[in-house]
């Protein structure tokens, strides 16, 4: 099932809401006082929302399977959970949330116990929850089920820019926009009242180990964009070269594995080192098996994502792995998995400190010119090899070119040559 933007946005904004509903009364009867359990001044949890979009568009496909839809849930929203927490720590070097206490946690951010709510409350989301709320949707006129949605994208933007201005301590910068956003509170507070009476410093009340004094942190490597930049280009062209080396020992042929159309790049493995880097150099001094779990579990989170975005965009499969054992739709496999592992190993405690000194040296030597000249290439070569690749799969479900962008497509990357660039690039239905 194909969900419209207004779709998405309504599930978005329904979920963002009962899941903050949900926790803010679970919290209030346990601890036996209002919790507000929202991180924003308006009645949502985003964390959930966004959650929830995610698992509708690349779990649809597992509906119908109870067992995987469960497991699927499970893995992708644990992964979330923790890539935000782990994001919001960076950002203010705080943790938001610490289930450190709890039987089964890795990191403090995500435990087994929830774990395994996440998997049923993505079951029941995905398997009957979705029809639910869009039922309720399309019960608005058309006009007026838009104007609701960009009403919610409204709220959500002035919450979402006045919280972030308030964590920053930069309120003094949109003072029309923190108007908005007290408005927004103060409808909040008499909606909560309900339930208990009005909480003062909403935020530290609900998350105290953000406001409470903490021992200084090891200081750790900052990363600015030019840096991620070039992990991002050396993460591509080293796991192009590694996959075209792995197919010639494996299949005996050389085989083109660029998701690019000029140059021997994997995008898929440059976002992976880019993000691994990002997201485990600071716990570059924890145990072996740390690390490599981690990249276990968010390696194959990752991958499967990256196979149903690939589908969903471009309407090809560009890798299969349906004939190896333990796979899950075709798209991971529990091999491949323990490669993950082992590659998030191999790349923060082998690798990165070499390429970190690398990059450094790149930079002193050449200045600034060459990177942007480099940032300006891969953004056309991204953007054309997208462009490519619509027009591939248009072309092969027989729709004519109309618009010039089409035309030059057709011109430059006809069929032949995309053979060649993505000879492992098929239909759904072909395979």
């Amino acid at each position: 099932m194909n969900y419209t933007f207004y779709e998405l946005a309504m599930l978005f904004f329904a979920y963002s809401f009962l899941a903050w509903l949900v926790e803010t009364v679970v919290a209030t009867v346990k601890e036996k006082n209002f919790r507000n359990r929202g991180f924003l001044s308006g009645p949502f949890c985003f964390l959930y929302g966004f959650t929830g979009v995610i698992l509708t568009v690349f779990l649809q496909e597992l509906r119908q399977d109870a067992f995987f839809l469960f497991a699927g849930s499970m893995a992708v929203a644990t992964a979330v959970q923790w890539f935000a927490g782990k994001t919001l720590e960076r950002i203010k070097r705080k943790k938001w949330w610490d289930y450190s206490g709890k039987t089964g946690n890795f990191d403090g951010y995500i435990c087994l116990q929830y774990s395994l709510l996440w998997g049923v409350l993505g079951f029941l989301a995905v398997r009957y929850g979705n029809g639910i709320l869009l039922g309720i949707y399309d019960l608005l006129p058309g006009i007026a089920g838009k104007a609701v949605v960009w009403g919610l994208i409204a709220v959500g933007f002035v919450d979402f820019a006045g919280t972030l201005l308030a964590v920053w301590h930069a309120e003094e910068k949109l003072p029309r926009l923190l108007f908005w956003n007290h408005r927004l509170q103060r409808v909040t507070y008499r909606l909560t009242a309900r339930v208990a009476g009005y909480v003062d410093r909403r935020i530290g009340r609900s998350y105290p180990c953000v406001l409470q004094d903490q021992a200084e942190e090891k200081r750790t490597e900052s990363f600015g964009f030019v840096q991620v930049f070039w992990m991002f280009v050396i993460g591509a062209l080293a796991g192009d070269i590694v996959e075209t080396l792995f197919c010639r020992i494996t299949s005996g042929v050389w085989m083109s594995r660029s998701s690019l159309v000029w140059g021997p790049f994997s995008v898929v493995w440059g976002l992976a080192i880019a993000l691994a880097t990002m997201l485990l150099y600071k716990d570059r001094d924890r145990q072996d098996r740390h690390i490599f779990w981690v990249g276990f579990f968010l390696g194959g989170a990752y991958e499967y994502i990256c196979s149903v975005f690939t589908e969903i965009v471009f309407g090809k499969v560009f890798w299969d792995y349906s004939a190896m054992p333990f796979n899950l739709g075709g798209r991971i496999n529990l091999l491949y998995c323990f490669f993950w592992g082992i590659a998030a190993v191999v790349w923060i405690k082998g690798l990165y400190p070499k390429v970190s000194r690398l990059i450094a040296s790149i930079l002193r030597g050449t200045g600034q010119i060459p990177t942007m000249l480099l940032m300006l290439f891969m953004a056309f070569n991204i953007l054309i090899s997208m462009l490519a690749l619509v027009r591939y799969d248009t072309r092969a479900a027989g729709k004519t070119p109309i618009h010039k962008w089409e035309q030059s497509m057709d011109e430059y990357f006809d069929d032949e040559r995309m053979e060649r660039i993505y000879p492992n690039g098929k239909a759904k239905g072909d395979l």
